[in-house]
């Protein structure tokens, strides 16, 4: 993919922080002049510009990288592989909480929604899913929504789809990565009938469960997701630990009788 324009990513993010370029600039510590002269391509800034910039924009690490090339600059946060031997720590705490959290399910995925990593309960969700999705990289949002996967098991499944696009759609404008974009279009692109609008949950409820009908009967979640507090790494920073909690009693003696 062709590498934007510096001006043209400022010009984008400040839209979608929306920020005008006063603003900016004084946050910045820059004159508007010489930001807006970085816009048009008049002006090249310094490293610590595009970094202060970058801060102000609270953009992510990765934008932040292809704003740095775009400067003609190295970029500024590393990228490697989960299984680096240099983030050996971080793998050993995912697989600490994955397994941790037997015998509910969690799993990890990174930033497009692909699965890094599961526990021994994975599985129990997965039952009648065909065997194509589940090819690496597998797609959790894919496995989710498509009717080859766990979608017609599924009981609220409008209400989990809407849930899932929605928390897609606001990683989006908090991100603008293209490939989360392709995801989406995507995804909403699967046949898909409604009678209605989504339910809305009842008002007693705390959260949107997963109410999903298997082998073992009706299990109903509620799910919490963890980040990394202060990556250095982009990997790091864009992993995410999904984990599902019983959302009744039932749901946690049949998961406590099918792992033994």
């Amino acid at each position: 993919m062709e590498q934007p324009p510096l001006g043209e990513l400022l010009r984008e993010w400040r839209a979608r922080r929306k920020v005008s370029q006063l603003e900016l600039a004084l946050a910045s510590e820059i004159s508007a002049r010489h930001l807006s002269f970085i816009e048009t391509g008049r002006s090249a800034p310094s490293t610590s510009v595009v970094d202060r910039l970058a801060r102000e924009l609270d953009m992510p690490m990765r934008a932040h990288n292809a704003m740095r090339i775009a400067a003609g600059y190295a970029p500024a946060h590393r990228e490697r592989p989960l299984d680096d031997p240099q983030l050996r720590d971080a793998r050993a705490i995912v697989e600490q909480v994955l397994t941790g959290h037997e015998p509910y399910p969690a799993l990890a995925v990174d930033r497009a929604w692909n699965l890094v990593a599961a526990n021994e309960a994975l599985p129990l969700l997965l039952a009648g899913v065909a065997p194509e999705l589940l090819e690496p990289p597998v797609n959790v949002l894919r496995v989710a929504l498509d009717p080859r996967g766990i979608a017609p098991q599924i009981a609220n499944f409008a209400e989990w789809r809407a849930h899932l696009l929605a928390r897609l759609s606001a990683q989006i404008e908090a991100t603008s990565d293209p490939v989360l974009e392709g995801l989406e279009t995507e995804l909403r692109a699967i046949p898909y009938h409604s009678p209605g609008p989504p339910p809305r949950a009842d008002g007693g409820a705390i959260a949107v469960p997963l109410q999903l009908d298997t082998p073992h009967g009706r299990l109903s979640f509620i799910s919490t997701t963890t980040v990394f507090g202060s990556p250095l790494d982009i990997t790091l920073s864009e992993l995410a630990i999904e984990a599902f909690f019983p959302a009744d009693r039932e749901t946690g003696e049949r998961l406590q009788a099918a792992l033994g």
